[in-house]
């Protein structure tokens, strides 16, 4: 759904994924740095599942963002977030890991950490072939 600021109209929604830290081991943990499934903690469920996921909800309304989607797999994260174009895609994840890991950790006897690692991807209404055809089909209309 397109929605307005005072000065434009916009439709930026961004997929993002990033994976906890391994326990505090030496060696294996560098490659769980880089996101190695072999070496993820696989602790992500129960109580720990809801828990993020009213975290990450709490966050999205504090920040002015969409959650259009939340699914928190045992050993990653993924949302689908909604945002106004005033906030940069790395500026999202740095609320999301920073704030939930805060938040988590504050409230809870048990740890959340993430990695320093996570992927962010770009979603709207129009593909980029879509885009690329339009502005393709513009360069003709200037004549």
């Amino acid at each position: 759904m397109v929605k307005s600021t005072r000065h434009a109209k916009y439709e930026l929604y961004y997929h993002i994924v990033f994976v906890p830290k391994s326990g505090g081991t030496e060696g294996p943990a560098d490659l769980a740095e880089q996101g190695s499934a072999q070496y993820r903690r696989s602790h992500l469920t129960g109580k720990t599942k809801e828990r993020l996921e009213t975290i990450f909800a709490e966050i999205c309304r504090d920040k002015d963002l969409e959650l259009a989607e939340c699914e928190i797999m045992p050993d990653h994260v993924r949302l689908f977030i909604g945002s106004p174009p005033r906030n940069a895609p790395s500026l999202i994840v740095n609320w999301v890991k920073g704030i939930s890991a805060r938040k988590y950790n504050q409230r809870y006897d048990d740890r959340v950490k993430w990695t320093r690692s996570y992927y962010v991807g770009t979603a709207g209404s129009a593909s980029k072939g879509a885009v690329e055809q339009y502005i393709a089909e513009q360069e003709g209309d200037d004549e």
